[in-house]
């Protein structure tokens, strides 16, 4: 599945496809596949910023991606997650789950034990002692 971060750029509506990290001690910029996780200092763009990307004066842009425009999510990967979500909620709901608790033990009153929280005979509230 593909991502549906943003492009890091002001008010760029597009979705993100690089990921941009600067190497401040190589002066270099490095421009590859758009990462897992958003990190604070990195930044992800869009096809046209990706392409657009210039380094300032004296720095390196090291280029990871070969074609940029296949690493856009296209109409019909968009409609494809769509319809698949719409498959997800049509699914009939599962079966309920069994109950699994424990039966009280012996002298436990049944009324006493409701839904998950049950009384535990012998558990005084005397302060430990």
């Amino acid at each position: 599945m593909r991502s549906v971060r943003q492009c890091s750029r002001t008010a760029c509506p597009h979705a993100a496809v690089a990921t941009l990290t600067y190497v401040y001690a190589d002066s270099t910029a490095v421009l590859g596949p758009l990462a897992q996780h958003a990190e604070p200092h990195s930044y992800d763009l869009c096809v046209e910023h990706a392409e657009r990307l210039t380094a300032p004066r004296g720095w390196e842009v090291v280029r990871l991606l070969p074609d940029l425009q296949a690493a856009a999510p296209s109409h019909d990967d968009l409609v494809a997650l769509a319809e698949a979500v719409r498959e997800a909620g049509r699914r009939r709901a599962p079966d309920p789950v069994p109950d699994l608790a424990p039966a009280a033990p012996a002298g436990v009153d049944a009324a006493r034990r409701r839904g998950h929280l049950r009384i535990v005979p012998g558990a005084a509230t005397d302060g430990g002692a």
